[in-house]
Order: structure tokens, then C-alpha cells, then sequence
């Protein structure tokens, strides 16, 4: 479990197959203390296993499903990434619950930004619109946040600037792919309301 408040951004050293499943080698600096092998790491929202580190560097088995099905299959060398250790009990709850289980790839459809805030629309597949309520949570790429506007299968977030100096949110531009999770609260009360 996790809180969407992101720890640092790391950067991938190198991305590779092997059968059916894939070694993601992460780079990073201050996640790592405490870390052991069998811990659970987010990486831009998804749970991952350690299965390996040498000193900053962190290693993890993905699965060939969830490179399909999340954005990590995209991510090369020098790559940034969110991560975010997992939440430990009586640690604040800074975001709101995440599971690090990812619904879908969402789309951006656009960027605005200006001196003090900056905006991001972007759309999903239509089958996931129930998971949605304005003002209510939504985890992007890791990030906790709270949805501005929500028009049939798009949402728009809000950033401040400290959101997008410390997350990848940053470098985000239209046409950019970013891994959604949808309120685990909202899921169940869907699924109880539609029984």
C-alpha cells in the first residue's frame, strides 16, 4: 500500500526481456536506505517487487502483463521515474490510499502551464468513467491528486509548481501516456452499487 506521495525520481539505467518477463534497473539516492530484497516499491504508480540492488541501484523482475498493461514498457535508459517506498504503519497519510495497481493508460490531451499553477487533461478509456468523481482522488503516474474537472472520459488535474519539480508531471507534454489508479474507495462503492 501506498499514499501517492512521491519519495524521489529515479532514473532507469536499463530496461531488458528475459522470457517472459523483464529486468527494470532503477537508479536512485535516498529510497534506498532501509530497502531489502521482498520490498514493495512503486514505480510511476506501479507495485514492484526489489529482487536485487547494488549500493543506489535498485532491481526488479516486471512481469510481460504488466509491461502490457502499464506504461513501464516504454521507459529507456536516463528515463525518470516516481518512486515512492511503501507505506508503513503510523507513517502519515499524506495522499490517500493507492495500491499501486493500475487500471489503465490514460492519454494526455494537453499541457497548460503558467508562473504559479499548471493543468493537465487527459483521457481514458470509456469503461472507467463510473471510477470517477470531481474532486475526488485519482493516482497518476504515482501521484496522489485531486480531480479539477471531469467531462465524460477525461479528467483535468491542477498542479502547483512543487508537484511538477518533483515528479515526472514536469516533463509531461499532449500525447503522452501516464498510468492511471482510480480511488480503491470509489471502486468498491461502484462495484457494491452495480450488484
Amino acid at each position: 500500500m501506498f499514499t501517492g506521495i512521491i519519495k524521489e525520481l529515479g532514473t532507469v539505467r536499463c530496461i531488458s526481456g528475459l522470457g517472459n518477463s523483464y529486468r527494470l534497473s532503477i537508479e536512485a539516492k535516498d529510497i534506498v536506505e532501509g530497502l531489502k530484497t521482498g520490498d514493495s516499491v512503486a514505480v510511476n504508480g506501479v507495485c514492484l517487487t526489489l529482487t536485487g540492488r547494488n549500493k543506489n541501484v535498485l532491481d526488479f523482475d516486471v512481469m510481460a502483463e504488466t509491461i502490457r498493461a502499464t506504461g513501464l514498457g516504454k521507459l529507456g535508459p536516463q528515463d525518470r521515474v516516481n518512486l515512492e517506498d511503501a507505506l508503513k504503519a503510523g507513517s502519515p497519510i499524506g495522499g490517500h490510499f493507492v495500491s499501486g495497481h493500475i487500471d489503465c493508460v490514460g492519454r494526455i490531451r494537453y499541457v497548460k502551464r503558467s508562473a504559479d499553477e499548471a493543468s493537465i487533461e487527459l483521457s481514458f478509456p470509456e469503461r472507467y468513467s463510473p471510477l470517477v468523481v470531481e474532486k475526488g482522488s485519482v493516482t497518476l503516474d504515482g501521484i496522489s491528486l485531486t480531480v479539477g474537472k471531469v467531462i465524460n472520459n477525461s479528467i483535468t488535474v491542477y498542479l502547483i509548481p512543487h508537484t511538477l519539480n518533483v515528479t515526472t508531471l514536469g516533463k509531461k507534454r499532449a500525447g503522452d501516456d501516464i498510468n492511471i489508479e482510480f480511488d480503491l474507495i470509489g471502486k468498491y462503492v461502484v462495484k457494491l452499487t452495480s450488484e
